[in-house]
Order: C-alpha cells, then sequence, then structure tokens
C-alpha cells in the first residue's frame, strides 16, 4: 500500500492511541491506514503450529475489530495479519509508506519500548511514536544539530507545524566538551562563543522555516546542557516532538542516534523519529 500510513498493532491499548492519531492525521491528509499484526516469536518446538495457528486466527479478530473502532472516520482502514520478527516486518512495510506509526512506553517499560527503538532506527520513512499516556500539548518542537538528518526534521517538523496550525519551537543544546577528572573551570569566552555559535545556528534555520512558510509562527532556542535531556523537557508540553536518527550502515541501523534514543525511551510527548 504505497503512501499509507502504516500502524503496527499489538492487543494493547498503547495500539488504540497509535491508531487514533494515525486516522486523525489521514483523515487531513487524505492517506489511507493500513494496520499491520505480526504475531512473532515461531522457533520451531514441537506443537508450535498449532499454537501459531491460534495466534494468527486472534491477531485478526482482534485486528479487524481494531479497524472496525478506526472505520467510521472518513479513512479507508485496511488491515494485515502475518507472522515472523515484528521489527523486521514493520522496517520493510516503511519502505512503502508514508510514516510508520507504533505505540511506545516510556522508558523502563521493557521490550517493547525497544523494539520501538530498532524500528525507528532502521525505518526507510519517518517513525512516529505515540505514548500510551495522554500526550495532548501545544506546538511542535523540532531538535537541531546543523546535520544533514537535522535538516529532514526541520522539513517534517515545519510541515507538521504548518498543517496543524500549531506554532514551531526550534531546540538546539551545546555543553562544553566533556573532559575526564577535575578540569576547573571553562573560560568564560569559551562558554561565551559555545552559545554564540549555537544562537546563531538556530536563528538561521529560524530564518530559513520563516522563509519558507511565512504564515508560521517559529521561534528557537539554543540552551546550555544536555541536548538529550534539553529536548525531551521541551517535548513534555508539545503537540509533536520531531528528532532525527543517525543511523548508519547494516548495524547502526538498528542503533538510534544517542540523543534520538532517549527521547525515545523517555517518550514525553507524541515522538517523530525522522531519517
Amino acid at each position: 500500500m504505497t503512501g499509507a500510513i502504516v500502524v503496527g498493532f499489538v492487543d494493547a491499548t498503547v495500539s488504540g492511541h497509535a491508531g487514533d492519531w494515525a486516522v486523525a492525521r489521514a483523515a487531513a491528509t487524505g492517506a489511507a491506514v493500513e494496520l499491520l499484526a505480526i504475531v512473532g516469536g515461531a522457533v520451531g518446538a514441537v506443537g508450535e503450529e498449532q499454537v501459531l495457528d491460534a495466534a494468527l486466527a486472534h491477531a485478526t479478530d482482534a485486528v479487524a475489530a481494531e479497524a472496525a473502532r478506526l472505520g467510521d472516520r472518513g479513512v479507508a482502514v485496511s488491515t494485515r495479519v502475518d507472522h515472523g520478527n515484528p521489527v523486521a516486518a514493520l522496517v520493510e512495510a516503511s519502505a512503502h509508506a508514508e510514516l510508520v506509526v507504533i505505540g511506545g512506553e516510556s522508558r523502563g517499560s521493557g521490550r517493547r519500548g525497544l523494539h520501538g527503538a530498532r524500528i525507528a532506527a532502521a525505518a526507510h520513512s519517518p517513525v512516529v511514536v505515540v505514548p500510551a499516556a495522554d500526550a495532548s500539548g501545544s506546538g511542535v518542537v523540532v531538535g537541531v544539530d546543523g546535520s544533514d538528518v537535522s535538516d529532514a526534521a526541520i522539513t517534517f517538523a515545519a510541515a507538521e507545524a504548518a498543517r496543524l496550525g500549531e506554532p514551531l519551537r526550534v531546540v538546539s543544546a551545546w555543553t562544553p566538551v566533556a573532559v575526564p577528572g577535575d578540569f576547573g573551570l571553562y573560560p568564560d569566552l569559551y562558554l561565551t562563543d559555545l552559545a554564540a555559535i549555537a544562537t546563531a545556528n538556530v536563528d538561521a534555520v529560524v530564518q530559513r522555516v520563516a522563509a519558507a512558510h511565512p504564515d508560521l509562527a517559529v521561534t528557537g532556542d539554543a540552551l546550555e546542557g544536555d541536548p538529550a535531556t534539553a529536548l525531551e523537557e521541551a517535548g513534555a508540553g508539545a503537540a509533536l516532538l520531531v528528532v532525527g536518527s543517525h543511523g548508519r550502515g547494516a548495524f547502526a541501523r538498528f542503533v538510534l542516534g544517542s540523543v534520538s534514543e532517549h527521547v525515545v525511551g523517555a517518550l514525553p510527548t507524541v515522538t517523530a523519529v525522522v531519517r
């Protein structure tokens, strides 16, 4: 289903939130939605075929019920059920998707959070992670660091803010070079220059976005401190937080950058990871 919003479905409350978010966006953009349920864990044990058949039947019923719940909102909702590796299946589906939307859990919730980070790192399309708790807020926040991936995140965030009619806040964080041991105080001139460089970078992004979206309210902040913590705090009251993924190569595609991984683990609000 080319260009559809693919929702990774599990029979849990968090999938309902993900489906609701996906259908609301699809209703505004004209996209279709596909609910994809994957039954995993097969290892070839004796009697496994019977268990797998039952699990597939249960998943088929559950995803059909979810499609029926979502289908009265003017959006085309289809379903697909298969078995295999859920991470690999959603990554494969992302190659032909506009977005992949998955339910997420906050830090410390275990395997589902780990799977979400791996999907976000490896996906070909942006991945939106929707928390189980209510994440209503206002504004769109995007993290920037001057990289190509950051540029992609800015483009996505600006388009979403414009579509939603929400203001966009561009956030960058700077911190002095890490030095082991008792280094002492950093020179004031060094800290001042770091802040000035970060501020200039943010201002340049704000000007670029404002030129492309003249009706969009855009502000920027260059914050001192750990980038991951700064984005987590900035995103806590937002409707959407957008970050870039720095995955590279065969192995790195399954590992988010440290900042993105922290934000997806903390999940302060609906979070989009953009490659």
